[in-house]
């Protein structure tokens, strides 16, 4: 089978033949109708040596992926071959007392693993997938798994982000939203979902990206600078949002995210920019709390995909096939994918 594989630090990864795999006791073998391209990989492709936790090159990337089953292990029930389903991305070792929750995404043991991430497993942008325990597959029903792929992370993410918030929200309150790229969409509509009574305000450098904000529920689009901040202030009164999501997490970010956050009020770091938040005795402001999640729970993930089959949310998506994937990622680095890239191993 085909399979899109990084080959070497620093080197771009390249379309390969591979054996298909084989599935063991409790496995399934899922065949691959969409696998996103996430900013995440885009970090373990340009990695200079070793990342703690990951294999050597050659693995093929791929952790948000969605597909038909192919095959069942012996043991496996519950599937059929030809069943649409979405793959759970954040493998753990599935008895410690997070696993046992369904938060396997924080995991005491593997925190991290999952298909084309940590652990040596590979990812999904192939023919075929490789999944080691059916618990990680929700069944998609009338959902097409060539757009309900990025559900799985971009999805979850924002999810969970959000949720752990909503006892801050309601009438009268204010979501910022710095960055609405593909995870910034999402974010967007799960708080209209989840909080229609929320002011929802999308900020970012692109004026492509605050109109789509616009149309998929954004009450406010801001160009990123000191007149967003003057009009996130004038809008909350001078007290700053109940919520700030920094989907990028670079400094100029979130040094906005500090100025634009309330006391008492919640500061999320989901972006993966690598930048560093300014923290004395008055900034962010006091009892502001600041967290910075790490993907959902398999419980959440049923709920987004309930989510998506009510229509309340929506990916915005872009198909690249497999011999197109590296296309897709240059114009991910470059900011010119407007909703999520997914690869489409069968198109």
């Amino acid at each position: 089978m085909r399979a899109f594989q990084l080959v070497g630090w620093r080197q771009p990864p390249e379309l390969r033949e591979v054996p298909v795999p084989e599935p063991g006791a409790g496995q399934v073998l899922v065949k691959v109708a969409g696998a996103g391209a996430c900013h995440s990989d885009l970090h373990i492709m340009q990695a200079p040596a070793p990342l703690p936790g990951f294999t050597n090159p050659p693995f093929t990337l791929g952790h948000e992926n969605a597909g038909w089953v192919e095959r069942l292990g012996p043991g496996v029930s519950g599937f059929q071959p030809g069943d649409p389903v979405i793959v759970y991305g954040s493998w753990g070792c599935g008895i410690c007392p997070s696993c046992r929750q369904g938060q396997e995404n924080y995991c005491q043991k593997r925190a991290g693993e999952g298909p084309g991430l940590r652990g040596g497993h590979d990812g999904g942008m192939a023919e075929y997938l490789l999944v080691p325990a059916a618990r990680y597959l929700i069944p998609l029903g009338t959902l097409d798994p060539r757009q309900a792929a990025p559900l799985s992370d971009a999805g979850l993410t924002s999810y969970h982000a959000v949720k752990r918030s909503l006892h801050l929200l309601g009438p009268g309150s204010t979501a910022i939203v710095i960055g609405v790229g593909g995870l910034g969409q999402m974010t967007i509509q799960i708080l209209r979902a989840l909080s229609a009574a929320t002011t929802v305000v999308a900020v970012d450098t692109d004026a492509g990206k605050l109109e789509t904000a616009r149309r998929i529920g954004a009450d406010e689009a801001l160009l990123s600078g000191d007149e967003a901040i003057v009009r996130i202030r004038d809008m909350t009164e001078q007290q700053g949002a109940q919520l700030v999501l920094d989907m990028v997490g670079m400094d100029p970010t979130l040094r906005m995210a500090a100025r634009v956050a309330r006391v008492l009020g919640h500061l999320t770091i989901v972006g993966l920019g690598g930048g560093a938040l300014p923290v004395d005795f008055s900034s962010p402001p006091h009892e502001c709390s600041v967290a910075s999640p790490y993907w959902g729970s398999l419980t959440e993930l049923m709920d987004v995909i309930t989510l998506a089959q009510q229509e309340k949310i929506k990916v915005l998506v872009e198909h690249f096939p497999l011999q197109r994937a590296n296309e897709a990622y240059r114009l991910l680095h470059d900011g010119r994918i407007q909703g999520r890239a997914v690869i489409t191993p069968h198109a």
